[in-house]
């Protein structure tokens, strides 16, 4: 299947307020229900483990309502890791208005120092962005971490549209059920990411598949 760029409706706030509120409450369950939590937890334990360090800063991007990051940090908080997470996305309604440290600002150009965070972590968010796109928002990303970039996003395959298709009903906003659909047709391939990750000047690149067609990334520093 061929990568068919198509814009999603909730990134530019399209829609009532009502309707973005449920979009928001319908990425939380995507992800709790399908994988998306799980991948991030996946990857944040391995960055720990082979960080040798039990406490880690962590800046997570395109953010949202910031539920996965934060529920993965109530998860390895019992395991004896502590997570300081802070929040950025580019539309500030879209983030919690209490609770985090959240701020507003471009992926693509972060508004923080070199080397600022331990790790710099994303969800469903790679895939909004062109190849050469993608390659600024890692490099950018290495830039403010000191350990390594973590991406979770879907991996393009029929069998996954097909899939979202058939889970439509169970999605409350109309944003979701046209952005559900779209962000599949515009993820990437594991082997596209790895490709185009090989300009990247890196120490190592990860890629692993995990539950429902979620890709996991590490981009070592």
């Amino acid at each position: 299947m061929r990568r068919k760029v198509i814009a999603e409706l909730l990134d530019d706030d399209r829609g009532t307020a009502a309707e973005i509120a449920a979009s928001l409450a319908d990425l939380r369950r995507i992800n709790r229900w399908f994988g998306g939590t799980r991948t991030t937890v996946a990857l944040l334990r391995k960055a720990a483990r082979m960080s040798g360090i039990r406490s880690l800063s962590a800046l997570e991007v395109g953010a949202g309502a910031g539920d996965v990051p934060l529920t993965a940090k109530r998860v390895l908080t019992r395991e004896g890791i502590e997570l300081r997470i802070t929040l950025l996305d580019r539309c500030p309604s879209h983030l919690p208005v209490s609770g985090t440290m959240a701020v507003a600002g471009d992926a693509l150009h972060l508004p923080f120092r070199d080397n600022a965070f331990d790790l710099v972590s994303s969800s469903l968010f790679a895939h909004h962005f062109a190849p050469d796109a993608l390659q600024q928002l890692v490099r950018e990303s290495l830039r403010v971490c000191r350990r390594a970039v973590l991406i979770n996003d879907l991996i393009r395959s029929r069998l996954h549209l097909g899939l979202v298709y058939l889970g439509l009903p169970l999605f409350r906003s109309r944003l979701t059920r046209h952005d559900a659909p779209a962000s599949v047709r515009q993820a990437y391939t594991a082997d596209e990411v790895r490709l185009w990750l090989l300009r990247i000047p890196a120490r190592r690149i990860e890629v692993t598949k995990h539950y429902l067609y979620r890709m996991g990334v590490v981009v070592w520093k």
